[in-house]
């Protein structure tokens, strides 16, 4: 692992128990995300994006369980540290900004209480310093007035002020790395792009680095500088953002690329990807995606694709390994 390396997956599987036996919702997902590096991860609802988000802070409850793999911060393995190791972890080396900053925010507690307490169980500072903190992290975050909005209710905050807030208390401890799992679907087109905005400002002043969830591919265009595509629990492909977006490989990839309308309308029709993302109880053998696959040949429906090297990017895809390899790329 490099030294620059925040965080590595390694193999990741995570399944879930039911009556009729283990359903794989993340089956050997492995990625890196470096020092200050922001990787999105993107892929249709069912794709493992979440779940991929919560083994990583650790918050995979039963009947959910990590079945295999590895995960390592800072070289450290964390997904086998015992319940209260992995508390001291939780918020204050990896913070998570959710979908619903209602899901972060107490409505019974004022927002500078809350910030007050995240900051004094992660650090040595008094009541008074953690204040001081915390009105400088709703200053940080572009709340207007943050020595008088420090004791206002959340229910007092709009949608994206409440995502600031959230931001600011995901901040508290200055983790290494921080996972948002769709932190702009709930607001609007103008407040996503402050809020982008200020994820990348952040990550690039304070080196932080930001595991962006989210099945936005504008979003990712805008804020990744990575970007991996998730299909069915897996990883089908991974590289730099600008090279993804404009030359995808992956059949998938390409599809979703595709669905994305062009400023200059030379296209008549936009590209359908057909049928759905199966569910975890029909995932069809071979590559996942062969039900959907325009390109799909004998050898995709028996043999499930490894990730392998392409460029500057990896795929998991036949069409780029074996015979007529070079004609696919």
């Amino acid at each position: 692992m490099s030294d620059t390396t925040v965080l590595s997956v390694r193999d990741l599987t995570v399944e879930f128990v039911t009556r009729r036996g283990a359903l794989r919702a993340l089956d050997q997902v492995s990625f890196d995300i470096g020092r200050g590096e922001v990787l999105g991860v993107v892929g249709e609802s069912g794709a493992g994006k979440s779940v991929t988000g919560a083994a990583i802070i650790g918050l995979i409850d039963p009947p959910g369980r990590i079945a295999g793999g590895e995960i390592r911060l800072d070289g450290a393995r964390i997904d086998d540290l015992p319940p209260e190791a992995m508390r001291k972890v939780r918020g204050k080396r990896i913070a998570m900004i959710f979908q619903d900053p209602l899901t972060s925010l107490n409505p019974l507690y004022r927002v500078g209480e809350q910030l007050v307490e995240t900051i004094r169980t992660h650090t040595s500072l008094n009541a008074a310093e953690a204040r001081q903190r915390a009105i400088a992290l709703l200053d940080e975050v572009g709340i207007p007035a943050p020595e008088r909005r420090i004791d206002g209710y959340p229910h007092e905050f709009s949608g994206g002020m409440r995502q600031r807030v959230v931001i600011a208390l995901a901040l508290c401890a200055e983790p290494e790395l921080v996972i948002a799992d769709e932190p702009t679907t709930a607001l609007d087109v103008s407040v996503q792009a402050q809020i982008i905005a200020l994820i990348k400002r952040i990550c690039k002043e304070r080196g932080t680095s930001v595991m962006l969830v989210t099945h936005d591919m504008g979003v990712i265009a805008e804020t990744a500088d990575r970007v991996a595509v998730m299909y069915a629990g897996r990883v089908a492909e991974i590289g730099p953002v600008r090279d993804v977006v404009k030359q995808p490989l992956h059949p998938y990839a390409q599809g979703l690329m595709g669905a994305i309308p062009s400023l200059e309308g030379d296209a008549t029709r936009l590209v359908q990807i057909p049928g759905s993302m199966p569910r975890l109880s029909a995932i069809p053998p071979g590559c996942a995606f062969n039900p959907r696959c325009s390109r799909a040949f004998a050898r995709c429906h028996v043999e499930r694709p490894e990730l392998i090297r392409v460029g500057s990017r990896q795929v998991a895809c036949h069409l780029y390994d074996g015979p007529g390899a070079e004609a696919a790329a």
